[in-house]
């Protein structure tokens, strides 16, 4: 069974041979990763089962002046997305953090949001993505495609989120505008990325905080749910058989029935500091798999390498021997996360079957 087929087997609840790891590293910690390993591939010295093909954003005509949508003076080295959103350099404390800034949020008509450049997704070059879904394919490896910020958090990243939220909360035009908009891109892109090969695609928005939803129920179901239900649909009209991951951070146990209604197949990451893993996977893990739940704010930073091990394992032992979890940390490892507390969970998934 190559690394492809056992993590889709595994995500599918269909038994698996072995449990790989996988994590992020911040900056720092990739330093410390090099220095203790002499590699230069986290993914490749680890064993991760996956690559993602490439990145396809929508492009323009002519580079638009995005200082003109920017009455305040922004900080020297400030970079823009595609979208215009403008993000300012972090402090030498945290150098891979910015400070966003919202190109719309100050606009007060329909017609000036249709006026916006916005980027164009029709004539999307995939040839160099399908090139490299067929490579990763055959080392055996999982072709992925990234698409968090699908649509909500790119919306709010344009307008600012409390302006998004009163045009929703007054049935504003704009609001419907700015999310259809958003969505039919996500709509062409994730066409593109299943057509250039991918065999799983990771989309997703942030609808919670570690108290509770963002937004209320009614309104994600109202807004946001059958949007995402569009998103999906196109994935499955290409490739049926496409893995469909879903990414909110914090509390959104009372939507993830709303998840799998739009067609998510993985929900990630299942924060445990404000999701209990055990009572959701009673509910659901009979529809649903689970990526993540291995805290990176509390048991990876703050425990002993042989609690992460033990975690891990009780994890894993909850799901069962058909799986339905990759368990991973939950975010980006963070510069106080101890390098044997990674080491600790990357043994612990090797060592599960022999346990």
């Amino acid at each position: 069974m190559t690394p492809r087929d056992n993590l889709r087997a595994l995500l599918r609840r269909q038994g698996y041979q072995y449990v790989p790891p996988f994590f992020s590293l911040c900056p720092d910690l990739q330093k410390i990763f090099h220095e203790k390993t002499g590699a230069t591939s986290v993914e490749e010295y680890f064993g991760f089962p996956n690559r993602v093909i490439g990145f396809l954003g929508g492009h323009h005509a002519l580079p638009p002046d995005w200082g003109d949508y920017y009455p305040e003076k922004l900080a020297p080295g400030t970079t823009f997305t595609n979208y215009g959103v403008a993000h300012e350099p972090g402090s030498a404390a945290a150098r891979h953090m910015t400070r966003m800034r919202h190109p719309l949020q100050h606009g007060d008509s329909l017609e000036q949001l249709q006026a916006y450049p916005w980027p164009d997704f029709n004539h999307l070059d995939t040839a160099p993505l399908a090139a490299r879904a067929r490579e990763i394919h055959a080392a055996g490896l999982l072709p992925e495609a990234h698409m968090a910020m699908t649509i909500w958090e790119t919306a709010w990243y344009i307008r600012g989120m409390e302006p998004l939220m009163m045009d929703m909360m007054n049935d504003d035009p704009k609001a419907a505008f700015l999310l259809d908009t958003i969505t039919n891109h996500s709509c062409s892109r994730i066409a593109a990325y299943i057509e250039a090969g991918a065999e799983h695609v990771h989309i997703g928005d942030d609808v919670g905080t570690q108290r509770g939803l963002m937004i209320s129920a009614s309104m994600y179901r109202e807004w946001l749910k059958p949007r995402l239900a569009k998103v999906i649909e196109t994935a499955r009209r290409l490739n049926p058989e496409v893995i469909v991951s879903y990414h909110s951070c914090g509390h959104v146990t009372p939507l993830i029935g709303d998840f799998i209604e739009a067609g998510i197949d993985v929900l990630n990451p299942v924060q445990p500091e404000c999701m209990d893993f055990t009572s959701i996977h009673a509910e659901y893990g009979d529809r649903l798999s689970f990526w993540g739940t291995i805290g990176t704010q509390t048991t990876m930073p703050h425990s002993s390498p042989d609690e992460v091990r033990r975690l891990v394992w009780h994890h894993l032992d909850i799901a069962g021997p058909t799986g339905g979890l990759w368990p991973t940390p939950t975010h980006l490892l963070e510069p106080e996360v101890p390098w044997e507390n990674i080491m600790a969970y990357t043994q612990a998934c090797r060592d599960y079957a022999k346990y």
